[in-house]
C-alpha cells in the first residue's frame, strides 16, 4: 500500500521475490522434516526460513513506517511469538506448524484493505 512515507529502491520488488522463495523453501524443509519424523527440523532450513522472514520483516518496515501499527506488522510478531514457542515445545511442533503456516497464508493473502489497516482504524473497501 503506497502512502507518503513509502520508500523504495530499484531491484526491491526482485529482492523480495528471491526472499520469499527461499522463505518457502524453509517452510517446505521444515515440514518434511516435521512429516517425516525428526524430533528436531534441520537447522538449515530453519535459519532460511527464520532469517529470509526476518528480512522481508525488516524490509517491510523500512518501506513502511507504519507498517508495525498494521494488522500486516502485528501478525508477524504473533507469527515471531508462535514461532518462538514452535522452537521451545517439541510435543507442540506439529499443530504449531500448521497453526502457524494457515495464520501466514491467510494474512499474506488477505485483501491489502485489511493487511494495512492501522490498528484501531476502520479501513474502507474490500474487506
Amino acid at each position: 500500500m503506497a502512502s507518503c512515507g513509502y520508500r523504495d529502491f530499484p531491484g526491491r520488488r526482485w529482492l523480495v521475490v528471491f526472499l520469499r522463495a527461499g522463505h518457502i523453501a524453509g517452510v517446505v524443509g521444515v515440514g518434511a522434516g516435521l512429516l517425516g519424523g525428526a524430533a528436531v527440523p534441520a537447522t538449515a532450513f530453519v535459519l532460511l526460513m527464520v532469517l529470509s522472514g526476518v528480512a522481508m520483516a525488516l524490509l517491510d518496515a523500512w518501506s513502511n513506517s507504519t507498517w508495525l501499527a498494521e494488522l500486516a506488522g502485528v501478525s508477524l510478531l504473533v507469527k515471531f511469538a508462535l514461532l518462538g514457542w514452535f522452537l521451545a515445545d517439541a510435543a507442540a511442533r506439529p499443530i504449531l506448524f500448521w497453526l502457524i503456516l494457515v495464520f501466514s497464508v491467510v494474512f499474506a493473502h488477505a485483501p491489502a484493505s485489511f493487511r494495512h489497516r492501522r490498528l484501531g482504524r476502520q479501513a474502507s473497501g474490500d474487506v
